[in-house]
């Protein structure tokens, strides 16, 4: 039977763990056997830079703590070596870079994760984890907001290295087809009755 003191330190592990899986946005649960130590330093590293919280955690400690923040669904995947990734405002950071990761190393693998407190599929996290980054999606966004934009510049430019818009018009005017004067109408003829 564990001591007293023992248990209240497991409560509050529970309950210290519980508290970051509700304030977090997304959260990524690895199988980490099988990684050395220097591997383990270099994804750690990344995922500190990236705002994620990393933690090897016993698989009764993440499951009570996930029965207390309302996650269900993980307890199918609590075996083995069990590692967490949290993320307070990134929802693709951890996955992106955990996914990569068991991309390149065998006994590395995802387990399961979440978004905004509600348990998602191994398929919807491995699409979760091929998504690029938030730098690169905003970089994408505004590269389509600025190419009407760039295209008008463009067509301005042309326009003043052709000598501005007096000497594009005579050259728009020979372009137009010639139109044709209206005939006058005849007048029309009275009709006696």
């Amino acid at each position: 039977m564990p001591s007293t003191a023992i248990l209240e330190k497991k409560k509050q592990m529970v309950a210290d763990l519980s508290e970051r899986i509700k304030n977090s946005c997304a959260g990524v649960v690895v199988d980490y056997k099988g990684i050395n130590v220097e591997d383990d330093t270099k994804l750690r590293r990344e995922l500190r830079e990236a705002g994620v919280e990393y933690t090897v955690v016993k698989n009764s400690i993440l499951g009570r703590a996930a029965q207390d923040a309302g996650l269900e669904g993980l307890d199918s995947v609590l075996e083995g070596t069990t590692a967490i990734a949290t993320s307070t405002d990134d929802y693709v950071a951890s996955a992106r870079i955990l996914g990569k990761y068991a991309d390149t190393h065998n006994n590395f693998s995802l387990k399961s994760g979440y978004l905004d407190g509600e348990v998602i599929t191994l398929e919807k996290l491995i699409a979760l984890s091929k998504l690029p980054s938030r730098e690169v999606l905003l970089a994408t966004v505004c590269n389509v907001f600025n190419a009407p934009i760039a295209a008008f510049a463009r067509g301005v430019q042309a326009i003043v290295d052709k000598g501005g818009v007096e000497a594009c018009a005579p050259a728009a005017e020979e372009a137009a087809p010639a139109e044709e004067a209206p005939a006058e109408e005849a007048p029309a003829e009275e009709t006696a009755e």
